[in-house]
């Protein structure tokens, strides 16, 4: 367990959490457009007067079906008695799984963020936020154009299971030879101490002028981070069903309207998408082949999540589906796209590759770029 982890589970009060908010509001909200309204859908994220929260982090194992802790229910294991350190590590306060840990880093990582900058202190910010990109429309013309799945390239230096990917890794650059090749979108990894990634990160792509709207890949834990992911420029967020019960990613999703960003909403398992199946508004679901509680891979289960029933139900929602995960060579393509994908989200096969760029026809086996359709 590190410092971190630790600090998530000091003694002091839990950090608010996003709340539940009442219908009639939630409606109202979500038909706003500015960043006045945004900071006032905000108010009840920071517990300004606003609905009780769903539930304390520390409970939401249990809610629908999540399996996981969002902070230490014990304490930290680390003690002091005078000058000495004692570490009495028990169930209660040890990560069950890496998901786990990464979750309890980043609700104590948040909270500190938010200290620093309270959501009042990124209104005028905000206000002069890049415009948002059109990230589903995105996807959609670059199925149209190349009958092919559309591609999320990822800009990924490093990851929890493969360790560092890339040394020489150059963001901008990256982002730029990607986006030449033919990716619809960029996702950008702004988790630091996982994947080694950075909000600078974000902010320097978005600068340098390229035009794939760009997805923040984070684990979001908090509203907040919503709203800094926009200021960052992100026109699209990722929001994980194992993560977040199901009243967050609703309220989360309004958030994400009003702020004009599109959100992808990860499933890993049948629990989960039926979970997601449910929920009014989403417009894109992610399956992640990867178990992010074991991070093994396998990628049939896009296939199985996409049959009988939750298929039919996707088509009728007019939902695109991104398979996630797992996906190297042309016949993976090709598999997950007869099971009903329209967008793929792919890192480690493209940043691994010396010209990761150039690695995208060999992914899908032909060149995508939208010079050769030209």
């Amino acid at each position: 367990m590190d410092a971190a982890a630790a600090a998530a589970g000091r003694g002091g009060p839990a950090p608010p959490r996003c709340a539940r908010a009442e219908t009639d509001s939630e409606d109202a909200v979500a038909t706003a457009s500015s960043p006045h309204s945004a900071e006032a859908a905000g108010a009840a994220e920071q517990g300004n007067g606003g609905p009780a929260p769903v539930a304390d982090a520390a409970d939401v194992e249990g809610v629908d079906g999540i399996r996981i802790r969002r902070r230490p229910v014990t304490g930290p294991p680390v003690h002091y008695v005078g000058p000495f350190q004692f570490r009495l590590e028990n169930e209660g306060n040890t990560p069950r799984n890496i998901l786990e840990r990464i979750v309890w880093d980043k609700e104590a990582e948040v909270s500190q963020m938010k200290e620093r900058r309270p959501l009042y202190m990124l209104k005028g910010p905000l206000e002069n936020a890049p415009p948002v990109r059109d990230f589903v429309g995105a996807l959609k013309a670059s199925f149209d154009r190349t009958g092919l799945p559309a591609l999320i390239a990822e800009v990924k230096k490093a990851s929890p299971s493969r360790g560092v990917l890339r040394e020489d890794f150059e963001p901008v650059q990256i982002a730029q030879t990607y986006e030449k090749n033919g990716a619809a979108c960029l996702s950008v990894l702004t988790d630091a101490k996982y994947f080694q990634g950075s909000f600078d990160y974000l902010d320097a792509i978005r600068n340098a002028g390229v035009q794939c709207p760009l997805l923040c890949k984070e684990f979001i834990v908090d509203a907040w981070q919503l709203y800094y992911a926009r200021l960052k420029g992100a026109d699209a967020v990722l929001l994980i069903a194992a993560v977040l019960p199901d009243l967050d990613i609703k309220y989360m999703l309004k958030i994400c309207k009003i702020l004009g960003m599109a959100a992808l909403v990860e499933v890993h398992d049948e629990r989960e998408m039926d979970r997601v199946l449910g929920i009014d508004g989403v417009q894109l679901i992610g399956i992640n082949n990867r178990n992010l509680e074991t991070f093994q891979v396998d990628i049939s289960n896009t296939k199985k999540l996409l049959e009988g029933e939750r298929g039919q139900t996707i088509a009728q929602k007019g939902i695109i589906v991104v398979g996630e995960s797992g996906l190297f060579t042309p016949d993976h393509i090709s598999f997950v796209q007869n099971a009903g994908v329209k967008a793929v989200l792919v890192g480690e096969s493209l940043i691994k590759q010396e010209d990761p760029g150039k690695a995208i026809a060999g992914l899908f086996g032909k060149d995508i770029s939208p010079v050769s359709a030209a």
